[in-house]
C-alpha cells in the first residue's frame, strides 16, 4: 500500500506542478489557451494566489513524509488540495467543460484517499 500511495502522490504532485507552475508565470489569457479555462474571469492576484498554494501543496504532500518530519502535513496538505477542487468543477461547469469536472472529481478522490491513508 505504501509503494501505491507514493505512486498517488507522485501523480497529483505532477498534475499540480504543472498547474501551479502555469497559474504562478502566465497571464489569465495564456492559461486559457493552454486549456486552464477555470480561471478566467478571476482577477491575476487570485491565480497567482492559486497556483501558489498548488505549489505548496506539493511540496507539503511529498516533503514530510519523506524526511519523516511532521508526516501529518501529508495529509493535511492533501485535504487543502482536495479543498480547492470543488470551486474547480463550479467553475468548470458553468462552462460546460465536462471532461474537466471528470479530471478535478479524479483529482480530489485521489487527494482525499491519500489524505486518509497517510493519516498517522
Amino acid at each position: 500500500m505504501n509503494i501505491f500511495l507514493w505512486i498517488l502522490q507522485s501523480f497529483i504532485a505532477l498534475a499540480f506542478l504543472y498547474s501551479g507552475i502555469s497559474k504562478t508565470i502566465f497571464s489569465e489569457q495564456k492559461l486559457v489557451a493552454i486549456g486552464q479555462t477555470g480561471v478566467a474571469g478571476l482577477p491575476i492576484g487570485v491565480i497567482r494566489f492559486i497556483g501558489i498554494a498548488e505549489l505548496l501543496g506539493i511540496v507539503g504532500i511529498i516533503l514530510p513524509l519523506l524526511v519523516n518530519i511532521y508526516p501529518l502535513l501529508t495529509s493535511v496538505s492533501a485535504f487543502c488540495l482536495a479543498f480547492i477542487m470543488p470551486f474547480a468543477m463550479m467553475a468548470h461547469y458553468k462552462r460546460k467543460e465536462y471532461k474537466q469536472i471528470a479530471f478535478n472529481l479524479i483529482l480530489f478522490t485521489i487527494c482525499i484517499f491519500i489524505g486518509i491513508e497517510r493519516l498517522p
